[in-house]
């Protein structure tokens, strides 16, 4: 007995922590709403819509479980590579651009100049207007009769164009737009990039000689070469997402299945989706676009992830 009560007199005291104290109570209850919209909307739907990519939906009806057929449908239909291509040309012509643009206009507005907020909101204008007001602006440049740009070419003496129609014209139009409207926001991150490099570093290169493209290439390229990766990132994965840009420009005809441009010049991936599901009613097919799609965006920041370590630096 005398051993027992000494062993419990030995034992250290336990400190009985509860699994969430009343600090994080209140945490999680301030959290709360948006963890109740993550799992409703992002991984409730998610689910569904991978259930509903291995079904015959249509929304009035019950799923009808069809395995692989919609994705089997998928890769027969001749408008899916047509969508698909529209999308990576939009993606070649709209990532370099907007990324060289973008750190062009930084370095610019990265100089002490007169008026350089004035600048920075100017460029900044457009990424905080709607794509129906980008849309108004559009159309007095490139309208068919009365746009600046046809205006332009026929005082050159060359015929006017159909630029929002013409089949070769749509696409390399909309990224232009695309373009404007966006480049101000990648201007804003680069712009944070180069304000966190040290002026020491240029101060050493002008002491070895080096000139004024010699410190942006040596010094300014490298040194914002993560900043560059992020903005890739984000622009690749902006350009397979675009759809309402392209809606509103080229949707033109409220007709069912109308959206994409003469010839489906400018059907893109997200417009394809949104035809299958709200035009024809397909949502089974519209999801394993979706799903699809998920997978070409994630193949393609994986390949980025793994190529940036050949030329970003961290140090």
């Amino acid at each position: 007995m005398l051993e027992l009560q000494t062993k419990q007199q030995a034992k250290p005291a336990v400190n009985k922590r509860k699994w969430l104290d009343s600090e994080g109570r209140w945490g999680l209850l301030l959290v709360s709403p948006y963890l109740i919209h993550f799992l409703v909307f992002v991984v409730g739907t998610s689910v569904a819509s991978l259930y509903f990519s291995f079904s015959d939906y249509d929304i009035l009806n019950p799923p009808k479980w069809t395995g692989l057929d919609n994705y089997a449908k998928l890769f027969e239909d001749p408008l899916f590579y047509r969508s698909l291509w529209n999308t990576v040309y939009f993606t070649i012509l709209y990532v370099p651009a907007k990324t060289f643009l973008a750190l062009l206009l930084a370095v610019a507005l990265n100089q002490k100049l007169k008026g350089l907020k004035f600048f920075r909101m100017v460029h900044f204008l457009p990424v905080i207007s709607s794509w129906t007001v980008i849309a108004y602006v559009a159309d007095a440049v490139f309208n068919q009769r009365i746009g600046f740009a046809n205006a332009f070419l026929t005082k050159l003496g060359i015929a006017p164009q159909n630029w929002l129609i013409d089949e070769f014209w749509v696409i390399p139009v909309l990224v232009l737009i695309a373009i404007w409207k966006s480049v101000g926001y990648m201007m804003i991150i680069f712009l944070a990039g180069l304000q966190g490099i040290s002026s020491d570093m240029y101060e050493a290169a002008s002491i070895d000689g080096a000139n004024a493209w010699q410190k942006f290439w040596r010094v300014t390229v490298p040194m914002i070469s993560g900043t560059t990766f992020l903005v890739i990132i984000l622009n690749t994965i902006y350009s397979f997402q675009n759809f309402e840009q392209i809606f509103v420009m080229t949707g033109g005809s409220t007709e069912a299945g109308s959206t994409g441009g003469a010839n489906n010049a400018s059907l893109v991936l997200m417009l394809f989706m949104f035809r299958q599901a709200f035009s024809f009613f397909k949502m089974g097919y519209a999801s394993a676009i979706a799903w699809v799609l998920f997978l070409i965006l994630l193949a393609i920041t994986l390949i980025q992830f793994k190529l940036q370590k050949k030329w970003v630096h961290y140090d």
